[in-house]
């Protein structure tokens, strides 16, 4: 069995955790501290890629990141290929991920006491230090859970990996459209050592995030 397939998915799931997550903090931030109608209402757009269908998403990433386009043509001045490239994976990946990165952290900073925050501005903290010294340590659990949502999401995406990407063999082809690749060609023993492998590291990250829920419940209490 060719394990290229999982390297290729573990190494689109770390860039993609490190990249959402420096992407979602500032939003987290801004949609956190604002007290703007504007961003209030325009927050929920960032759970947008959810609600499209995966194939939807993956057409129109793909409109964008086509060749001869303004985007494209700004990225290929610095040597940066996005359709049907391991790139194009990572900012597509980046993008359908944001929701799971993003919903995680701000749930759990809505549930921290206000006293906490309120107690940081009192002693003159600003907003920035309150936020990265104060609010986010203690989010800790949910930053956590963020990281491993989308860890899992990126592993099992199919959809939009498979419009973006295509097929291309030590390029493109991630775990996921390896067993799409085996079941069309008839391989069904390969195509479920694939899927049980999926299958075993889904089942992981679950129960590794509900053991981290767990303690951290406990050491809150």
């Amino acid at each position: 069995m060719d394990y290229t397939p999982f390297i290729l998915s573990l190494k689109l799931a770390a860039f993609t955790v490190v990249l959402t997550l420096a992407v979602a903090m500032p939003l987290v931030y801004c949609v956190h501290f604002s007290k703007s109608k504007a961003v209030k209402l325009l927050a929920p757009l960032l759970n947008l890629p959810i609600i499209l269908p995966p194939t939807v998403l993956g057409f129109y990433l793909l409109l964008a990141f086509r060749p001869n386009t303004w985007f494209s043509n700004l990225l290929d001045a610095v040597g940066i290929e996005l359709a049907f490239s391991f790139s194009g994976l990572v900012l597509a990946s980046v993008i359908f991920n944001l929701p799971f990165m993003i919903g995680p952290i701000q749930n759990g900073l809505d549930a921290l006491p206000k006293r906490i925050e309120q107690s940081a501005f009192i002693l003159g903290k600003s907003k920035f230090v309150t936020f990265h010294k104060v609010l986010l340590p203690n989010a800790f659990g949910s930053i956590l859970t963020a990281i491993m949502l989308t860890v899992a999401h990126t592993i099992g995406a199919f959809g939009v990996i498979l419009m973006i990407g295509g097929n291309i063999p030590g390029v493109t082809r991630v775990a996921s459209i390896a067993i799409y690749s085996e079941v069309e060609a008839m391989n069904y023993g390969l195509a479920h050592n694939y899927a049980f492998i999926l299958f075993a590291i889904s089942v992981t990250l679950l129960l590794s995030i509900n053991f981290i829920k767990g303690k951290l419940n406990y050491a809150a209490a």
